[in-house]
């Protein structure tokens, strides 16, 4: 791996020949391409490839969230970055030989903002979930004024939605109406606050299961 200086054309990016030019870290740099492999993955590296793919597949929805909240950029390492080495390392199970998500484990956020107790999630008709959690507004970092994150996954489908600014920590409930596409729907729920200024979040905490009625 070579690093350059940008010319007049600006930085390369792209494939040209057998060197490819992108950015690392920061850095404009030149790689060789790898030469082709001449024996077969093993059984480690295929299960490995099938891990990342699902974890991959899980948390692309959820991207944005991610991005702007599951701690903060260290070493070169974006917030999704981290997000998928968290869930690689800690949210997926095997079951014989089937991978799956381990949903209690799963973080859609992570931070150093105060969380909360007491948080319920029930559903009513017309798509309608309504949460509710105890203000504990005052205690430690959390204030009045935090905004309730949510984020929503339906295993069958695959379907997955996040929504932001839902409500603030000192209403002690709120309610989101979900899309047509989620109606009988068994969904996952997680919650999680983001300060005012979103400077500032919690760990997401999950729910449980709920069935959209």
């Amino acid at each position: 791996m070579g690093k350059y200086n940008k010319g007049i054309l600006g930085a390369f990016s792209g494939k040209v020949g057998n060197v490819v030019g992108a950015s690392w870290r920061g850095m404009d740099v030149l790689r060789s391409l790898p030469r082709a492999g001449t024996s077969a993955p093993t059984e480690n590296q295929l299960q490995q490839r099938e891990k990342f793919a699902l974890v991959a597949r899980f948390l692309l929805p959820f991207k944005p969230m991610l991005a702007s909240y599951f701690g903060q950029p260290s070493g070169g390492r974006s917030r999704t970055n981290q997000a998928t080495s968290y869930h690689l390392r800690e949210a997926v199970v095997l079951n014989g030989s089937v991978l799956s998500m381990n949903y209690a484990k799963v973080l859609l956020s992570r931070g150093d903002l105060q969380g909360t107790t007491q948080t319920v999630v029930t559903a009513s008709a017309g798509n309608l979930l309504r949460f509710s959690w105890a203000d504990n507004s005052g205690q430690a970092t959390a204030k009045s004024t935090d905004r309730l994150m949510i984020g929503v996954h339906d295993a069958e489908s695959g379907f997955s939605d996040f929504f932001l600014a839902v409500g603030t920590r000192d209403q002690a409930a709120a309610e989101i109406t979900l899309p047509d596409y989620y109606a009988g729907a068994q969904v996952h729920c997680w919650m999680a606050f983001a300060s005012e200024n979103g400077k500032l979040n919690s760990t997401s905490v999950y729910l449980g299961m709920v069935e959209v009625v």
